[in-house]
């Protein structure tokens, strides 16, 4: 994962910062939205909230049809400049594509964003089994073997840190949601060196994860394998795609 990095107050641009923080404003959920929404969930007051929306309409990367506004396609721009540009997506998507095809599942890559997992390549072999493994899709991090996985290569106290930091909502019956129990899952992780969701993020989704490292040893993404329950029991994903996995892992580790 990323080193942080500091930028010094005078290098810092707080407009561009502001500008991406309306664009961001714009989820799932709530795809169009009042001047006065975007004001309240980007912390601007409703004056800057309506400059920064004007000038993206102007710039064409959100619409406005007089009273809510919405991104426009434009902004694929953005998501597009990171796959065609981006070293990382470019190494892994062909093992991806490889490893689905061999076991006839489907598989993804996702980098860690904050609270969520940012797929950054994915491919269905003719099997999907949920919306949210496909490239540029976003899942928390908590509930998901991904997630799992790139949390266990943090170092305990940051993991500690984000658990403080953000919320573990019930997605399913059968997400982990208490922090001590989700603690021990990232730690299990960790010691193990795969991750194991049963049906966290969504019913009937099962997945599991390994981490993709580079020469040094450290953990630059996430691989996993998503079979849905009814096919494969938690036994048999393991047994079937652990393999695999652990092998695409060693011929990654070579190119990152």
């Amino acid at each position: 994962m990323d080193t942080p990095f500091t930028v010094q107050k005078r290098d810092f641009i707080a407009g561009l910062q502001k500008g991406l923080s309306v664009i961001e404003a714009f989820d799932q959920e709530q795809s169009r939205l009042s001047m006065t929404e975007v004001a309240q969930r980007t912390g601007l007051t409703r004056a800057a909230a309506r400059r920064y929306l004007l000038t993206l309409t102007q710039l064409g990367y959100v619409n406005y049809d007089g009273r809510m506004f919405s991104l426009s396609p434009r902004v694929l721009r953005l998501g597009q400049s990171y796959f065609h540009s981006a070293r990382l997506p470019r190494i892994v998507y062909p093992q991806v594509q490889k490893l689905a095809h061999a076991l006839q599942e489907t598989s993804s890559v996702g980098v860690l964003d904050a609270a969520d997992v940012i797929c950054i390549a994915a491919t269905s072999a003719g099997r999907t089994v949920s919306p949210t493994l496909q490239p540029g899709s976003r899942a928390p991090a908590y509930c998901t073997a991904n997630g799992r996985v790139l949390l266990a290569a943090l170092p305990q106290e940051r993991v500690d840190a984000w658990l403080d930091e953000h919320p573990l909502e019930p997605l399913t019956p059968h997400t982990v949601t208490h922090k001590d129990r989700l603690r021990i899952e990232i730690a299990r992780a960790r010691a193990q060196g795969f991750a194991v969701v049963d049906q966290e993020l969504e019913l009937g989704l099962r997945t599991i994860s390994v981490p993709l490292k580079n020469l040094r040893g450290d953990t630059v993404a996430a691989m996993n394998v998503s079979v849905h329950a009814t096919r494969m029991t938690l036994a048999d994903l393991q047994e079937r795609c652990l393999p695999a996995l652990m092998q695409v892992q060693a011929q990654v580790r070579n190119l990152l």
